[in-house]
């Protein structure tokens, strides 16, 4: 999975990490709820990139 991301993707992930736990730390029940909430828009952005990729042929 690394090597599909690039340092950009992975800096992006490790700095979405970073704010989740800084937020964790003034208030757990709103990290654990962004947290669900990015969880489920990579979610979507996957399934719609996903139904893309099929209807161009190259998944």
């Amino acid at each position: 999975m690394i090597d599909k991301l690039g340092m950009s993707g992975l800096a992006g992930i490790v700095l979405l990490l970073a704010g989740i736990g800084v937020i964790a730390v003034a208030d757990p029940v709103i990290a654990g709820g962004i947290a669900l909430v990015l969880a489920g828009i990579a979610l979507v952005a996957k399934g719609l990139i996903t139904s893309v990729m099929r209807s161009f042929g190259m998944f």
